[in-house]
């Protein structure tokens, strides 16, 4: 047995007030105390004031998006139109482009947001040929529910003859599924080494675990098969990956068959989307936007097929899960939970521990369903940090009234409801200080959580939402696994607005460091 103890610095547990070291031992945290009593160790890392908490936890993620997210362009800054044709021309004939070609891949970039251009739109398909000059392109909206693709692209693709092809080059619903399969396909021998960065990336940022949001045009079964083989051992250096798979089911028979498919699948949905998304139109609103009043979004599931879903993976005994962002699409996808409860019984649904990602419109009712069903809500703060407020993204699709509604955090915890926090990789990156910053600073004052209450639902909470069977996931605790995050900050960070996080110094997984700097 191999035993390392960390001392001198702020450690985070619930058991021993102002303690300033613990010990690791064969993967498990064996001692937590004050310095001046440690044991002795076979390693000493000197903190030199420097805090522990527990290790972060993704709970919504995507790793080979993220992967190709950062062997793409990067759009996240551009602040017009031209700024995004500009990119491409640059990058058609400098080492991205030419390296892509010489792939057969399309050029592809990451991370436009149109809301705050002067123009107020997206570029077009006749401004991307003219800039890439012909070449195969294509643009991934920030949200990663619509994107924009060159003429040739979309010719080879056949991507005009299915639904949600628009003549000026955006794609949405079975078109962009369409794009997005065909950059997948084209990374082809590369998809490990793209995994691996993105996870590598989760590692710096003090990530021992995610919850990989899979879905059929983004990956394969075998892809994600190979994914979560390749970190189930903390010996790989890896963080752990937590698969969940978005096929549904009708079927007791279809969930079996998709779980020996892919062995160690967690829960089968996640992302199998009720809707789509506030910033591309397509999330299903009760009442039309309101900056596109004849349009509401759309159903992309119906409560039967919620309720066939619920009552097969219930039945197969794993966590079923749904993306629903809407208040016409959360009336939808409840009414399908509560017809299957009238099926399996209330026990049996609340027992499988299934789970709504995002849940970003949610009236009383709704949080009473979420409450009598144990339905636990994986959330992410980003997005109204990023696009909340009086003059962000969902003040300007939805108004200000139902904008301030978003996101109802504090609501959430007060009713009992379970609460994990994800990025949503690569839709935001992966900053789970930047997570409980947005949660403890809402843009909603009344819907702000406790800083601990935050870092809980980053940290433990992840594990509870993906079912583990350790009492003490996530807490730094005699006896729970050693997944930790050193962080060069002398305790608690302020969180106060424009303060840098603090920097990652060291991520441990099951004791197995998977990112240093400490040295």
């Amino acid at each position: 047995m191999t035993s390392t103890l960390y001392r001198g610095g702020t450690v985070l547990t619930p058991d021993v007030p102002a303690a300033t070291a613990l010990l690791v031992a064969d993967g498990r945290f064996a001692w937590v105390g004050a310095a001046a009593d440690a044991p002795e160790a076979d390693e000493v890392v000197e903190l030199g004031g420097a805090l522990v908490t527990p290790g972060f936890v993704d709970a919504h993620a995507h790793v080979l998006d993220t992967g190709l997210r950062l062997d793409a362009l990067d759009l996240s800054g551009a602040r017009r139109v031209d700024d995004v044709l500009a990119a491409v021309r640059d990058a058609v004939d400098g080492p991205l482009g030419r390296r892509l070609a010489s792939d057969g891949a399309p050029l592809t970039g990451y991370g436009w947001d149109e809301h705050a251009w002067d123009e107020g739109r997206a570029p077009t398909r006749a401004e991307v040929d003219a800039a890439a000059g012909g070449a195969p392109v294509y643009l991934g909206r920030v949200d990663l529910h619509s994107g924009v693709v060159s003429t040739s692209f979309a010719q080879v693709l056949g991507l005009p003859a299915l639904p949600g092809w628009h003549e000026d080059g955006q794609v949405t619903g079975e078109a962009h599924a369409a794009a997005r399969t065909a950059v997948r396909e084209a990374a082809g021998a590369r998809r490990a080494e793209l995994d691996e960065r993105a996870l590598a990336a989760a590692a710096r940022a003090g990530i021992v675990a995610l919850h990989e949001q899979s879905v059929p045009h983004a990956d394969t079964r075998v892809g994600l098969a190979d994914l979560l083989a390749r970190t189930a051992d903390p010996a790989s250096g890896l963080p752990l990956v937590v698969g969940y798979r978005a096929e549904r089911c009708e079927t007791t028979d279809d969930a079996r068959e998709l779980l020996a498919a892919v062995p160690g699948l967690t829960g089968i949905g996640g992302d199998l989307a009720v809707d789509g998304s506030l910033g591309s139109r397509t999330a299903a609103l009760r009442a039309p936007y309101a900056d596109a009043p004849g349009d509401a979004g759309q159903l992309d599931l119906t409560a039967e097929q919620v309720s066939n879903h619920v009552a097969a993976v219930t039945r197969a005994g794993v966590q079923a899960a749904f993306h629903v962002i809407g208040d016409r699409a959360m009336d939808e996808v409840l009414l399908g939970f509560r017809a299957a409860a009238e099926v399996e019984g209330v026990e049996g649904v609340r027992r499988a521990g299934h789970r709504l990602e995002h849940a970003s419109m949610l009236d009383a009712p709704a949080l009473a369903t979420l409450v009598l069903l144990g339905l636990t809500v994986s959330a992410q703060p980003a997005f109204d940090a990023a696009w909340g407020g009086d003059g962000g993204l969902y003040a300007a699709r939805l108004g200000a009234g139902r904008a301030a509604s978003l996101h109802p955090l504090a609501d959430l915890r007060a009713a009992g409801v379970p609460l994990a926090f994800g990025s949503d990789s690569p839709v935001t990156p992966f900053d789970p200080w930047g997570a409980v910053r947005a949660a403890a600073r809402h843009r909603t004052a009344d819907q702000r959580l406790p800083v601990a209450a935050a870092l809980a639902a980053h940290a433990r909470g992840g594990w509870l939402a993906a079912g583990s069977t350790e009492p003490d996931a996530g807490l730094l605790r005699v006896g729970a696994p050693a997944d930790l995050a050193v962080w060069g900050s002398a305790g608690l960070p302020a969180l106060d607005p424009g303060d840098p996080a603090p920097d990652c110094l060291r991520t441990v997984r099951a004791g197995v460091v998977l990112h240093d700097a400490l040295g």
